[in-house]
């Protein structure tokens, strides 16, 4: 387990906390690989009933990762603030003060490592990719009855399917595969970027016809319906902590009614009645 900084004891164990408090999870796993080697991996994995936060706090041994398959995670390092979605987890080098927070019934995990990524090398923290086998193994060690080995070898192959990005790619030349993937990755640290289908395949230069193509390939769904469903899961994280009008400016919306329609067809309720219910 985690105490005080340290990778303890070589076991595994699973910790249900069956009622919430405030931003507590619903449940919280815990599963350990190798404790106290360099090469060890724990592995966390929460459940949230409202707005899950990991709140400010900073580990000066270990580096984590964070990461969720079905929601938005907000970030907060320094006076930065940044969102993480579509393919991406949160990267923090250890010593490194910051606050993670989830969206309601949102799953996160949580690796806690003692070695740094080849790929992350110099980064104190930030998004960063990750591959869909590196994404499939994170779930399966954050299972019961895994094997010790068979976790450590899936410890190499995560780290390996890790990469840094970059929130700066105007000039950038792309060949058509991957181009609706670049554009997820600047919506998911921008929902508000008002940017149309054509000025973003105007900064990749390739065509609009290209571009449209690769959403639908890539995530089967044309921009205008991605960029909505990420404004609006971005939304649901920060409606917790700010006002509709000002969660709407933030995610991209011209006005607050303009939000709440949105958001009423996407979840079949308000803005308000979403967080009293969560409340």
């Amino acid at each position: 387990m985690l105490l005080g900084g340290h990778l303890m004891s070589p076991r595994r164990q699973s910790v249900t906390v069956t009622e919430p408090t405030g931003s507590d999870p619903v449940w919280c796993e815990e599963y350990g690989y190798g404790l106290g080697r360099p090469d060890g991996i724990l592995a966390l994995k929460y459940r949230s009933a409202a707005v899950l936060e990991f709140g400010e706090s900073r580990q000066d041994f270990l580096h984590q990762l964070y990461w969720s398959p079905d929601g938005m995670l907000s970030i907060r390092y320094g006076a930065r603030t940044q969102f993480v979605g579509h393919r991406e987890a949160f990267w923090v080098h250890r010593a490194v003060t910051h606050e993670v927070r989830a969206a309601d019934r949102q799953t996160v995990y949580r690796l806690c490592l003692r070695e740094v990524p080849s790929a992350l090398g110099g980064l104190r923290a930030g998004a960063v990719s990750v591959d869909q086998e590196a994404a499939r193994l994170i779930q399966a060690i954050a299972r019961p009855a895994q094997e010790e080995s068979e976790a450590l070898a899936a410890r190499g192959r995560i780290m390996a399917g890790l990469g840094a990005t970059t929130a700066e790619f105007v000039g950038h030349h792309a060949t058509g595969t991957g181009v609706a993937l670049t554009v997820a990755r600047e919506l998911s640290h921008d929902p508000g970027d008002a940017a149309r289908l054509d000025e973003w395949a105007e900064r990749l230069h390739v065509s609009v016809k290209t571009l449209q193509r690769d959403f639908e390939r890539e995530f089967g769904m044309p921009y205008s319906r991605l960029r909505t469903k990420l404004r609006l899961s971005t939304s649901r994280v920060l409606l917790e902590t700010q006002p509709v009008a000002e969660v709407a400016r933030r995610v991209g919306y011209s006005s607050p009614s303009a939000f709440i329609t949105a958001f009423t067809k996407e979840y079949g309720c308000t803005p308000g009645r979403y967080t009293l219910r969560e409340s």
